[in-house]
């Protein structure tokens, strides 16, 4: 058995739990770029104590690179905390963020999410470096 196995993946624009990296095609080396990150951009994901994403992940491998390097963790750890667990308060955070990347090589950035109730969820995309 792999994690592997467990990683469902899919279109964005068809399912709610795939998360959604926002970045230009190419850029140059070196030079800082922005990258956001979501899920359930076109299909809201619900965002409840009971159903939500817990985090996202950015990762980027190199052309030729073996091994995904990590660029960032998103936590989305409020969803109705409170001191009565009987209600939840009013603190929820939405799965939307973004970081500021600058590479030196061309690659593939990789994004994973996780929601608690249907698992771990994966997308990519090329980017090209000059």
């Amino acid at each position: 058995m792999k994690l592997g196995d467990f990683v469902q993946s899919g279109d964005w624009k068809g399912e709610k739990h795939v998360p959604v990296i926002e970045a230009p095609e190419s850029v140059k080396a070196g030079e800082a770029f922005k990258v956001g990150l979501c899920v359930g951009r076109e299909i809201a994901h619900p965002n409840t104590a009971a159903h939500h994403i817990e985090w996202i992940k950015l990762l980027f491998v190199p052309d030729g690179g073996k091994f995904a390097i990590e660029l960032a963790n998103l936590s989305f750890d409020a969803h109705g905390d409170t001191a009565n667990a009987e209600r939840p308060g009013p603190a929820f955070a939405d799965p939307f963020g973004s970081v500021i990347v600058k590479l030196s090589s061309s690659g593939t950035l990789a994004a994973q999410s996780y929601c608690n109730i249907h698992g771990l969820w994966e997308s990519s995309r090329t980017i090209a470096v000059s």
